[in-house]
C-alpha cells in the first residue's frame, strides 16, 4: 500500500474489517425503525457518552488542533472550556423537552411548539448542512491518507467512504454507537503513540516540552500577528478575537449542539432513561475536554520536537508556506516505526468515521421521521419505513463519496466557503428558536419565519460584504467570526419582538415529562 509497510497495511485492514463486521453483527437486530434509529432506547449512559465524544471530536481534533497548537498557541482551545457549562444548562433546561413523549428527532419539538413548517425548516437545514459537512470531512481525511499511504485520493475516498457507509447502512444506530466507542479509543491510542515517540526522542523528555513551550509562549491563549504570538485580551469586542468573546462563542456553539443537532439529540433519545441521558452528557464533557487538551498539547510537543530535530517542511508550516494540518501526517510518515503507522492511520480514519457514521444515520432518521412519514407517506407499515430508511442512508453515503471526489477536482477554499455559506444561511439563529420555545410561552410559525427571514438577510449581507460584493460603506463593522452570535441575537429580537406585537392565537409551553 504505497508507503505503508506490510505490517501497517495489515493493522489498517484489520481495523476496517472489524468495523464492517460489527455492522453485519448488528444488522440482524434492525427489524424496526425504533431499533434502526434508536437501538430500542436501551443504551446505558457510559456508552452514549463515549459515542458522543467520538462524534464531536472528528478530524478537526486529530489534525486541526495539533496543527493550530504547532503553528500558534492554545487560543483555539478556549471555546471548548464552555462545554461543561453548556452541558449543565442542557441537562436542566433542554433535555426534558427533547425527550418528551419518546421523541426521535430534535425537530419534533419545533412542530409541537411552533407548527409543521418550522419542523420542516429545522430538518431540511440539518440535512443540507450535514451532507456538505460529511463530504468535506471525507475529502479532508482522504488527503491525509493519500499523503501517508501514497494511494490515489479517489481510492482513499472510496476505501473510507464505502466502509463507513456500509456498516452504518446495515448496522443502524447500534453499529454507529458501538463503533464510535471503539473509534474514540483508537483515536486516543493513536495520539498517545505519537506523544510517546516524541517524549522518548527528546533529550529532555516531557519536561523539555514544557520548558521550551513556556519560554516560546506556545501554551498561552495567543494568536499569530505579523509572525509573533500575541496574547489576546479579555475585553468584550466585536472587532477582534478576545478570550471573553471566544468563551461566549463556545457557549453559543455548544448550546446549539445540545439543542438542535440531531447527531447529539438522537443519542439522548436512544438512552434507556433521562438519568442515563444526563450521565452520557456528563461523561462526554468529562472525556472530551481532556481529549481536546491532549491533542492541543500534541501540537505543542511537535513544535518542540521540530525545534530539536529541524525539518524543511516543518519550518515551512511555521512560515505559512504549508498548511498547519500537514504537520501530524508529516511526523507520522517520517518518525513512526512500522506497525505504529498503521495504528495512527486507523486513528485518523476513526476521527473521520465517528462523525460520518453519525451523520449518515441521523440524516436517514430525520428524513423518515420529520419528512417522509410525517408529510409524504403516512399510511405504510413500519417495515416499509425501515426499507426506505436504508435506501436514504445508501443515497446519503453515495452523495458523500461523490461530493468528496468532486472536491478533489476543485479548490479546497471554495468548498469550505460553500459549506460555511450554506450552514450560516440555513442554520443561523437556530439556538434562538429553541430558546424561545424552551423558555417562553410566546411565538408561532409566523414569528419564527419572520425571524428566519431577517437572519438570512443579515447572513447574506455579511457574506456579500466579506467578498467585497458591496461597497465598503455598507460592509459589516465586526469580525466575521461573530456572525453566528449576532445572527442569534437578530433571530431572537425579530421573532420574539414580533410575538409581542402580533400575538399568536394559541400560545402554549409544552410540559416536559
Amino acid at each position: 500500500m504505497g508507503q505503508l509497510s506490510a505490517l501497517d497495511t495489515a493493522v489498517l485492514a484489520l481495523y476496517l474489517g472489524g468495523l464492517f463486521a460489527m455492522g453485519l453483527y448488528f444488522s440482524g437486530k434492525n427489524n424496526t425503525t425504533e431499533e434502526y434509529f434508536l437501538g430500542g432506547r436501551r443504551f446505558k449512559g457510559w456508552v452514549i457518552g463515549l459515542s458522543l465524544v467520538g462524534t464531536s471530536i472528528s478530524s478537526i481534533t486529530f489534525l486541526a488542533y495539533p496543527g493550530d497548537a504547532y503553528k500558534t498557541a492554545w487560543l483555539r482551545f478556549l471555546p471548548n472550556l464552555m462545554l461543561p457549562v453548556a452541558v449543565i444548562i442542557a441537562v436542566k433546561y433542554f433535555l426534558p423537552f427533547l425527550r418528551t413523549d419518546k421523541t426521535t428527532t430534535a425537530y419534533e419539538f419545533l412542530e409541537f411548539r411552533f407548527g409543521p413548517s418550522i419542523r420542516i425548516y429545522g430538518a431540511v437545514a440539518f440535512i443540507i448542512a450535514q451532507i456538505v459537512r460529511i463530504s468535506l470531512i471525507l475529502y479532508l481525511v482522504s488527503l491525509v491518507l493519500q499523503e501517508i499511504t501514497g494511494l490515489d485520493a479517489t481510492l482513499c475516498i472510496l476505501i473510507g467512504g464505502i466502509v463507513v457507509a456500509a456498516y452504518t447502512i446495515v448496522g443502524g444506530i447500534n453499529a454507529v454507537i458501538w463503533t464510535d466507542v471503539i473509534q474514540t479509543i483508537v483515536l486516543l491510542l493513536g495520539g498517545a503513540v505519537c506523544l510517546l515517540v516524541i517524549v522518548m526522542a527528546l533529550p529532555g523528555g516531557f519536561s523539555q516540552i514544557l520548558d521550551v513551550a513556556t519560554h516560546d509562549g506556545k501554551l498561552a491563549f495567543a494568536e499569530l500577528r505579523n509572525g509573533n504570538l500575541v496574547p489576546v485580551g479579555w475585553e468584550l469586542s466585536l472587532q477582534s478575537k478576545t478570550a471573553s468573546m471566544m468563551l461566549i462563542i463556545g457557549l453559543l456553539s455548544w448550546l446549539t449542539e445540545y439543542s438542535s443537532n440531531q447527531n447529539t439529540v438522537q443519542r439522548f433519545c436512544a438512552a434507556r432513561s433521562a438519568h442515563e441521558a444526563r450521565k452520557a452528557m456528563y461523561i462526554c464533557a468529562a472525556v472530551s475536554l481532556p481529549t481536546w487538551a491532549f491533542f492541543m498539547f500534541l501540537g505543542t510537543a511537535l513544535y518542540v520536537f521540530f525545534q530539536v530535530f529541524p525539518a524543511a517542511q516543518a519550518s515551512e508550516i511555521l512560515l505559512g508556506e504549508r498548511k498547519a494540518e500537514e504537520i501530524l501526517p508529516f511526523f507520522i510518515i517520517n518518525h513512526l516505526p512500522s506497525g505504529l503507522v498503521g495504528l495512527v492511520v486507523a486513528a485518523a480514519l476513526a476521527a473521520a468515521m465517528s462523525s460520518l457514521d453519525s451523520s449518515i444515520n441521523a440524516i436517514s432518521t430525520v428524513s423518515i421521521s420529520d419528512i417522509y412519514r410525517r408529510h409524504i407517506n403516512k399510511e405504510s407499515d413500519d417495515a416499509h419505513y425501515l426499507r426506505v430508511a436504508k435506501i436514504i442512508a445508501t443515497v446519503t453515503g453515495t452523495v458523500m463519496i461523490l461530493g468528496a471526489i468532486y472536491l478533489t477536482e476543485t479548490e479546497t477554499t471554495t468548498l469550505q466557503d460553500t459549506a460555511m455559506i450554506l450552514t450560516s444561511l440555513l442554520a443561523g439563529g437556530l439556538l434562538s428558536i429553541y430558546c424561545i420555545g424552551f423558555f417562553t410561552e410566546r411565538g408561532d410559525a409566523r414569528h419564527i419565519l419572520f425571524g428566519i427571514s431577517g437572519t438570512m438577510i443579515f447572513t447574506a449581507w455579511t457574506i456579500a460584504s466579506s467578498r467585497s460584493l458591496i461597497s465598503d460603506a455598507l460592509s459589516f463593522p465586526f469580525d466575521l467570526y461573530y456572525t453566528g452570535l449576532i445572527g442569534n441575537i437578530i433571530m431572537f429580537i425579530l421573532a420574539f419582538g414580533l410575538s409581542l406585537v402580533l400575538v399568536s392565537g394559541k400560545d402554549s409551553l409544552p410540559k416536559p415529562v
